[in-house]
């Protein structure tokens, strides 16, 4: 009796585990949908528009990493690890990215 309780619970769990998987995957296509839309309507400059877009990005990929990647039911321990890469990396690329504007002085060939 019990293991056909455990069973039963396990299955709605399950259940309930792939309508918060749908609900996350229709947040992320309303997401897209709204980049989208933002980037065919010209109403923002262009720095104004690439930081509306970045931030849209960064709330996708932590909807991605947390329940795509299942990180949001790890122990924080394993979050907490990641850190230091993610700092490490942004640091990277604003090391270099001042570097690419050197391409804009040496023009093309």
């Amino acid at each position: 009796m019990d293991t056909a309780m455990e069973t039963a619970a396990a299955a709605r769990h399950g259940h309930e585990s792939h309508r918060l998987y749908l609900w996350v995957w229709l947040y992320l296509l309303g997401l897209t949908a709204l980049e989208i839309a933002l980037a065919l309507v010209d109403v923002f400059s262009t720095m104004v528009m690439l930081v509306i877009l970045m931030a849209l990005s960064i709330v996708k990929a932590g909807l991605i990493v947390a329940y795509f990647m299942h990180l949001r039911f790890e122990r924080k321990s394993l979050v907490l690890s990641l850190v230091p890469g993610v700092v490490v990396v942004i640091s990277l690329l604003f090391a270099f990215f001042p570097d690419s504007f050197r391409i804009l002085e040496l023009g093309t060939q």
